[in-house]
């Protein structure tokens, strides 16, 4: 008995093989005691546990076919049968919508499920046991079609372990891949994710070129040299290339230990180089070192004419493809020869914006690098108008500045639209435009289906493309399913494996999912990338306050930071700030206020403005004129920005917020349920948990207990923000405290008592 099975733990190899993982808590039918692993009196996962196993019973074959029939559910619908709401009550009591009802909600087509799907499914959810079917033949029979078969086979195991999987993988395959035959290839599974495999012996990583230029500012055109090697290399399907985020963190060391470099990313082989520019001339060294060995393959050097890098560029990585004895197909060799621009100012625009965009994680400010990065591009086309690969970063830059909320009206998903048609018209069937469009159909429209069909022909022309994981990873979270989303994370890690923004949001995911633990580790091993990190320290440290409301780790943090550099108060503002209303300080938080500056503030795209945040330092010391004064000021901001972009979720959820603090209830419910309905927890996980949250606060804002306290509870069982330091602390959430009902939920929080 699996006790567990679900679509993260069935895995899709590149043979096409389906594959049952994770038997942590499975046990085998003789056991007369469950050795079931126990979270919060639970055995499994809640979407998937049948009523049975959701009230704790000893978990039987019946149990399975359960949790089979519902991941045959989601397989078909996007969504397992019961996944928002009060999930448990739902599992116990009500009957899941057909998959054809559900599919047309969704907007699936085709919109149809047979009937022999949908009475074999709905039998597997049935809530009483003895009605379910009785044996895995009974699921398998009457789904049986005559253009393919489920060819079952288990993992060497010891004996011990062969039956239980042997049982998990009768039960998943024998439906999963027949659901598969019928309905096409699971879009969840177009890109397959595993377990991270050996090093591969041909893998390498492109280390960051040494610039031997007299003219310094001539260090753009030296990573320009290196990454455009970087990339033609990661077009051959044959070979695993490490991304440059990961390789830059080499770029001023000293002295290099290429074995310990290349254990760190996990490859074989390692590439270094040197670039010399001097008036129109250009000499380019390179050399090609087996870690293992710390041997030289080859080495040359190169010198031209500046105007024929590119060209040289396209050799040099071709000369490396043939090394390492890998096979470069005809559509590999054609890309790889494609020259990005033939105006050297234009390319030199390209990557000072590349530069911007790659320094975006939670410690810069987006609201001022991505317009910056959108002129540069802009100036950059305007010089080459058949720059392909700025339209790309162009439309990139425009969806991102959309996404952040920092402009999302129409107006700039048709700039982004624009830059999308330009670079159409120069390579159509470029991976990099499937990838491009992906991004835009997520971050403009929240289109999953749409990006994830993209990013599946992307994925082919760019097999080492960590952002196609990585986009999959966010979307797979936006969508509720977190255990999908770490796994694609990892994925990208392995071809990004020191990049810090991928850890942090791998982090977050745990911290989303209120597993602290988890998020602690993962912080501890970026630390050990960057122990410097301030930002990454801060975070690691923040855990603690929402974890255990212990704000003691913040506070050393945050002293030695300011410490080693004062002008770090306005980089982390908004940390210091939450951290100066959790201990109710009114004058470290109006410390904070200072650094934040006047303009506003995004998190997950919610517009935090500078007023708003000062209606909260003056309701903290309790002076409510100054707070209205700013609050009647961050509503005249705010509906400025709603004008223009009529769909802002996030906007209107913040507006609604900001009418309770000045006690409109009309206007505020209004607009806290305009939030829903425009961006509900089923559209995007994330903020949608966010704007439940907001909502519960506009009612206890508003006096209004019962309603704040059922918004609350919904919030509180959902993946989100809510947490224990965040309820015990913040004083946003001071009209609940005393109420029994609110005490209560704080307390389902209580963290641990630490063990001494």
């Amino acid at each position: 008995i699996h006790s567990d099975l679900k679509p993260a733990n069935l895995m899709v190899n590149q043979h096409g093989d389906l594959k049952v993982a994770d038997f942590g808590i499975a046990r085998s039918l003789t056991d007369s005691v469950s050795r079931l692993t126990i979270e919060q009196g639970r055995r499994g996962t809640l979407v998937y546990m049948g009523p049975q196993q959701l009230n704790g019973e000893r978990c039987t074959h019946s149990d399975d076919i359960y949790s089979l029939g519902a991941t045959v559910y989601e397989l078909l619908t996007s969504k397992p049968p019961f996944y928002s709401g009060n999930i448990d009550r739902q599992i116990c009591e009500r009957v899941a919508p057909s998959m054809t009802e559900r599919r047309k909600e969704f907007n699936i087509e085709p919109a149809s499920v047979p009937q022999t799907w949908e009475k074999v499914v709905a039998a597997c959810l049935a809530k009483d046991p003895s009605r379910r079917p009785q044996s895995v033949l009974e699921v398998a029979q009457p789904l049986q079609l005559p253009s393919g078969q489920a060819r079952i086979g288990i993992a060497p195991a010891q004996p011990a372990k062969k039956k239980l999987m042997l049982m998990g993988g009768i039960a998943a395959a024998a439906a999963l891949v027949l659901a598969v035959v019928y309905f096409g290839e699971s879009k969840r599974h177009s890109i397959p994710v595993s377990q991270p495999p050996a090093i591969p012996e041909k893998s390498i990583a492109v280390l960051p070129f040494e610039n031997l230029s007299d003219q310094k500012q001539n260090a753009y055109f030296t990573d320009g040299v290196q990454d455009e090697i970087l990339m033609h290399l990661a077009k051959v399907a044959d070979l695993k290339v490490i991304s440059r985020t990961s390789v830059m963190q080499y770029r001023n060391v000293t002295t290099r230990n290429v074995r310990e470099i290349a254990d760190e990313l996990g490859v074989v082989h390692v590439l270094e180089g040197s670039v010399q520019r001097t008036g129109d001339r250009v000499r380019v060294s390179a050399q090609l070192i087996d870690a293992r060995t710390d041997t030289n393959i080859w080495a040359d050097h190169y010198d031209r004419n500046v105007t024929d890098v590119f060209a040289l560029e396209s050799d040099l990585a071709q000369q490396i493809v043939s090394k390492l004895k890998a096979k470069l197909s005809p559509q590999e060799k054609t890309s790889i020869e494609q020259q990005p621009t033939g105006d050297l100012v234009a390319y030199e625009l390209y990557r000072q914006a590349q530069g911007l965009d790659d320094a975006l994680n939670f410690d810069a400010k987006v609201n001022e690098h991505l317009p910056e990065a959108a002129r540069l591009l802009q100036e950059a086309v305007r010089r080459d108008p058949d720059f392909f690969a700025a339209y790309c970063l162009l439309a990139r830059i425009h969806d991102e500045i959309y996404f952040w909320g920092i402009d999302q009206s129409p107006a700039r998903l048709a700039q982004a639209q624009s830059a999308l048609d330009s670079a159409r018209r120069l390579r159509p069937d470029a991976g990099e435009w499937h990838l491009a469009v992906a991004q835009h159909l997520y971050w403009g429209y929240r289109n999953y289906a749409g990006a994830e069909q993209e990013l599946a022909i992307a994925a082919q022309a760019l097999p080492n493309e960590r952002i196609v994981f990585e986009l999959l990873a966010y979307m797979e979270r936006r969508q509720g399913r977190w255990d999908a989303s770490t796994h694609l994370f990892q994925r990208a890690l392995e071809l990004d494996p020191r990049n810090l923004s991928l850890l942090q949001q791998v982090a977050m995911t745990y911290q989303y999912l209120r597993r602290f633990t988890d998020a602690a580790a993962v912080l501890d091993r970026a630390l050990t990338i960057a122990p410097n990190n301030a930002g990454t320290r801060l975070r690691r440290a923040e855990i603690e306050l929402w974890w255990r409301a212990d704000p003691k780790p913040i506070e050393a943090v945050f002293a030695t930071v300011l410490l080693q550099d004062p002008t770090a108060a306005s980089d982390f503002a908004a940390q210091l700030l939450d951290l100066a209303l959790c201990e109710r300080n009114s004058e470290k938080a109006q410390l904070a206020l200072t650094g934040l500056g006047a303009g506003d503030s995004y998190e997950n795209s919610f517009p935090y403005s500078h007023a708003f945040f000062e209606g909260l330092v003056a309701r903290l010391r309790g002076d409510l004129v100054a707070a209205r004064e700013a609050f009647t000021r961050a509503r005249a901001e705010l509906e400025i920005i709603l004008r223009q972009q009529p769909s802002y979720a996030e906007g209107f959820s913040m507006l609604g917020l900001i009418d309770a603090g000045l006690g409109d209830r009309e206007q505020a419910v209004r607009e806290a349920r305009r939030a829903a309905e425009l961006l509900p927890v089923t559209k995007d996980s994330i903020n949608g948990s966010i704007i439940i949250e907001h909502s519960a606060l506009t009612h206890a804002w508003l006096g209004e207990n019962d309603l704040a306290l059922a918004e609350l509870d919904t919030a509180a069982r959902l993946p989100g923000r809510v947490s224990y330091g965040y309820l015990k602390l913040h004083p946003m959430w001071d009209p609940l405290r005393g109420d029994p009902r609110f005490e209560k939920i704080v307390a389902s929080f209580t963290p641990a008592v630490k063990a001494h």
